[in-house]
């Protein structure tokens, strides 16, 4: 196979170093691919030619809007032919099971024509005004920010790239994408669509490589009118900081500890399963994981019993084997999950089931972790405030519904939580209480393209998906008209 290289201004171009990176297979550690491993350099030829594409030629955000979701539907479309293929490039990149690949999947073609579906859609505003100076009308538009830097984690290749890049598109702007350097390879498949269905060039453009390397120019380069990441909240204070030079807009979505309460009323049966969703659906690689249990104290001894045989009886193995977990991501995120659960017992925590890596059944070459409970936990334990990113839980009680907000709340954190319980209006109060942008009610983890998605306190700010994930890609522009032009008297005729 070819070495992969980035796309900028409409063409497949090598890494200006001429440098190559090794894409591994979290399954067996073997090399799946080689991409170009690109340099500053690199991300400043691409922003050139996403600004040239907006403010010289303007093609994209010039062109009608019907004629923009079109494209945008013929992206989904070719997306969803092949959809197949998609599922493995992201199962053996990213070490998922095959059908949480799928699922991605058909999520991005969902997003392509939910965005699709909203150019066009009533914006904006029209406002009655003071007369002071006469029959005035205003309105406000809404336009393309401009030139989007778009940074995009390892634990949804494509699907986040998606979330980013559909509204981003949507919305007018030019945009230049860093992936995550070890899941590059559903992003490249993505840009090939794009050059199939004919987008106009520089209008999106591909860096492949690190983010020291590649990735800081976007936040901060003054040519670069807005920067949006995903991934770990340090980074994200990086980016944060690195944007100011331009004053440029700003999205980050970033790591949580998210809160899981189950009250003692909850249907048993199916808190458990959601418990376990919450927890080890992509391997624990996820934001809003719901990796603090929080349980009533008459239900938990029962509650830790029954997680823990569900646990164990989980299939571990490589992701085109359809298992119920698959492959960390990278033999340092391995290490990370060990390191974490090798702490908590010393600082007195029990694991409960699973704490290791998982080295049978063929498995011994790929980075796999047991799922892991973790009870005994207290507010000050690591494994309690810190995100792990992987299939590890911690167990904490509480005795009262006050005692179960407290202890949700107490953490930097606030990106999800959710609330266990068939007492309804217990679960509205306590849902409202929770400090955190996204949060369940009987259930964990579901998503969808028409809500918004999103943090409060150290998981971020700005919001992906929804409506407002196009307005993040958007400013607005007041215009005031007079409606019956010439002089209003305002200074004394000369």
């Amino acid at each position: 196979m070819s070495p992969a290289m980035n796309f900028i201004d409409g063409a497949w171009r090598p890494a200006t170093a001429g440098t190559l990176r090794n894409v591994i297979n979290p399954a067996d550690g073997s090399v799946l691919a080689q991409v170009a491993d690109s340099t500053v350099e690199d991300t400043r030829l691409a922003i050139a030619a996403a600004r040239r594409a907006f403010y010289e030629i303007g093609t994209w955000r010039r062109m009608s809007g019907a004629k923009r979701a079109a494209l945008l539907y013929k992206v989904a479309d070719v997306i969803q032919a092949d959809a197949g293929r998609l599922a493995e490039v992201d199962c053996l990149d990213n070490g998922k099971p095959l059908r949480e690949a799928q699922a991605d999947v058909d999520d991005a073609v969902a997003c392509f024509r939910y965005y699709a579906g909203l150019i066009g859609k009533p914006q904006g505003g029209v406002y009655e005004v003071p007369d002071g100076f006469g029959e005035m009308h205003a309105y406000a538009m809404h336009e393309p920010v401009g030139v989007c830097g778009l940074i995009t984690p390892w634990n949804y290749p494509l699907l986040m790239a998606t979330w980013k890049l559909a509204p981003a598109l949507a919305a007018g702007n030019s945009v230049v994408l860093k992936p995550s350097e070890l899941t590059p390879l559903s992003a490249i498949e993505l840009f090939k669509i794009f050059e199939k269905v004919g987008l106009p060039p520089g209008t999106a453009n591909l860096v492949l490589g690190t983010g020291p390397a590649a990735g800081q120019e976007l936040a901060a380069s003054d040519q670069v009118d807005m920067i949006t990441f995903t991934g770990s909240t340090r980074t994200g204070q990086v980016i944060a900081t690195q944007a100011v030079g331009n004053l440029k807009k700003v999205g980050l979505e970033l790591g949580g500890k998210s809160p899981n309460i189950i009250f003692a009323d909850a249907d048993f049966e199916g808190a458990v399963e959601w418990a376990m969703i919450g927890v080890f659906f992509n391997q624990g690689q996820v934001c809003s994981a719901g990796s603090r249990i929080l349980i009533e104290e008459s239900l938990k001894d029962r509650f830790v019993e029954r997680l823990a045989q569900r646990a164990r009886g989980m299939r571990i193995g490589p992701g085109l084997t359809n298992p119920d977990i698959g492959a960390i991501v990278s033999q340092a995120q391995l290490d990370k999950v060990l390191g974490f659960i090798d702490r908590a017992r010393a600082s007195g925590a029990r694991v409960v089931c699973g704490g290791r890596r998982h080295v049978a059944d063929g498995c011994e070459r790929g980075y796999f972790v047991e799922p892991t409970v973790i009870d005994g936990c207290t507010p000050d334990m690591e494994i309690v405030r810190e995100e792990v990113f992987g299939p590890a839980v911690s167990i904490q009680t509480f005795r009262t519904e006050q005692e179960a907000i407290t202890m949700a709340n107490d953490t930097r954190y606030g990106l999800a939580g959710g609330v266990f319980t068939s007492d309804g209006a217990r679960a509205l109060r306590v849902m409202k209480e929770l400090r955190a942008g996204i949060t369940w009610i009987n259930c964990y983890n579901p998503t969808f393209n028409e809500a918004p998605w999103g943090g409060y306190k150290m998981s971020g700010y700005g919001r992906d998906l929804g409506v407002n994930g196009l307005l993040e890609y958007q400013q607005v522009k007041q215009v005031n008209i007079n409606l019956h032009p010439g002089p209003v008297g305002w200074y004394a005729q000369a």
